[in-house]
């Protein structure tokens, strides 16, 4: 199975390099990286370029003109410029296990998306934390006795624990999301209707849904690390009608995604 990992980044080279730095730490490395890059600077396009001279894979930059957080549509023209056969999403401000990819392998089966989860680095220990510590059970009970990290429940590897499935949007991250080609072909990939922050992943899982997958959870594999960011995050009115009209709606697939809908 050929795996693409797509990475979505904006203006912050010093975590995509801590992102990179993980991926090339893999067990199994992805066969293609993918960076989904909404409008950044030149320090980014250094970041990467300097990560692909060094990279056993294919390494692509995609980028588009930055006109505020369009995430539903960089994600889309990465996709449509990946080849692999099952496709990782990733945030750039996550560190990577060393498992993680094996993981997603592991997990993955028709007529499921897997849905990741993460642990969260708090303010205190970004500046510090790399994959060096991601792969530290040591270091990371330290992090978490001094209550610098978060949800330290994930930190186990336990892969015979049994996945559970839902359908359930509760939980819906596209910084950790994994899924069959053909599944997010047959939705049309990302609705690029969201613009501004929030719910374009809630609408691929709840089109994924209604495409017949089930979702698929396991809290002690997959795992990645994300490294607090001041943020201005908000939901905008539109996301939040958009995506309430998705819930309603016995559609699965998307008019403004992956491939473009004739108007009528």
């Amino acid at each position: 199975m050929k795996v693409s990992l797509i990475i979505t980044t904006y203006n912050s080279p010093d975590f995509l390099r801590k992102t990179l730095d993980s991926v090339q730490a893999q067990d199994r490395p992805p066969d293609e990286v993918v960076v989904a890059d909404d409008g950044s600077g030149g320090d980014t396009s250094v970041v990467i370029d300097t990560f692909a001279r060094g990279a056993a894979f294919p390494v692509l930059h995609v980028w588009q003109e930055n006109q505020g957080f369009r995430a539903a549509r960089i994600r889309n023209k990465a996709i449509n410029r990946s080849s692999g056969d099952y496709l990782i999403l990733l945030d750039g401000d996550c560190i990577l296990n060393r498992h993680f990819i094996a993981d997603h392998c592991r997990l993955a089966e028709k007529g499921y998306f897997v849905q990741g989860k993460r642990v969260h680095v708090n303010r205190e220990a970004v500046e510090t934390f790399n994959k060096d510590v991601a792969n530290s059970f040591s270091c990371l009970i330290k992090l978490g006795l001094k209550g610098w990290i978060s949800n330290t429940h994930h930190l186990l590897r336990l892969p015979l624990i049994f996945s559970v499935s839902n359908r359930k949007l509760k939980g819906i991250k596209s910084c950790n999301m994994g899924c069959y080609r053909d599944d997010l072909f047959a939705v049309n990939g990302f609705n690029e209707d969201y613009v501004g922050w929030g719910n374009e992943d809630s609408d691929l899982a709840c089109r994924f849904f209604k495409y017949g997958l089930s979702k698929k959870v396991h809290p002690f594999m997959a795992i990645c690390f994300h490294l607090w960011h001041p943020t201005n995050k908000g939901l905008n009115n539109e996301n939040i009608q958009l995506l309430q009209k998705a819930i309603a709606s016995d559609q699965y697939s998307c008019r403004n995604g992956l491939i473009k809908a004739t108007p009528v």
